[in-house]
């Protein structure tokens, strides 16, 4: 077999949801946005971007539907680039997602889709200790609640997120040159 060199990891929050119920709870699915969002990641990392994304892991989702945004997410990407996405790890084994981003041993680099409150762990079971200088970024690493676009690219030995930049997807971020995003804009 052989060895190829350890992958890029992006790291990218699911598109985004419609308010919560009145119960309180949130609505099934993606929004009309995180559809758009879906399609748009499509144009990001599809294939003709730098980003070449030969293996996809997304939340697994539960039965009843819920949790099922990151997949859905995803889906439209793995279908034009002829993947099967990763959605066998539930939403807290951070340990377990971090295991397959680092076993993926083909050509090509990893995209993690996940809930944002979850993003954070996964980079420190990747063995992330913080931002790098040239992301722009500092203090705790911590995915803004606000913001559905920020990709995270983690490069081996994933000690740092070495930048931060927007999806830049069309009608939906105000960033769409896909730029590094300053942590004073989230």
């Amino acid at each position: 077999m052989t060895k190829h060199a350890k992958p890029i990891i992006y790291l990218i929050r699911h598109g985004e949801k419609d308010a919560k119920l009145s119960t309180g709870k949130d609505p099934l699915g993606l929004s009309a946005q995180g559809l758009t969002r879906a399609q748009g990641i499509v144009q990001v990392f599809g294939t003709t971007s730098p980003y070449n994304i030969q293996h996809i892991i997304a939340e697994k989702p539960n039965n009843n539907g819920r949790r099922a945004r990151p997949y859905e997410t995803v889906l439209p990407l793995a279908n034009i680039l002829g993947l099967k996405v990763d959605h066998s790890i539930d939403r807290d084994d951070v340990k377990a997602v971090a295991k397959a981003a680092e076993a993926y041993n083909g050509v090509g680099n990893v995209l993690i889709c996940w809930e944002h409150g979850t993003l954070a762990k996964i980079a420190k079971a990747l063995g992330v200790k913080g931002y790098s200088k040239k992301s722009g970024w500092s203090g705790h690493v911590e995915y803004p609640t606000q913001r559905y676009d920020l990709i995270w690219t983690i490069e081996a030995p994933y000690h740092e997120i070495d930048s931060v930049t927007s999806e830049g997807v069309v009608g939906l971020d105000s960033d769409i040159s896909g730029a590094p995003v300053s942590q004073a804009s989230t």
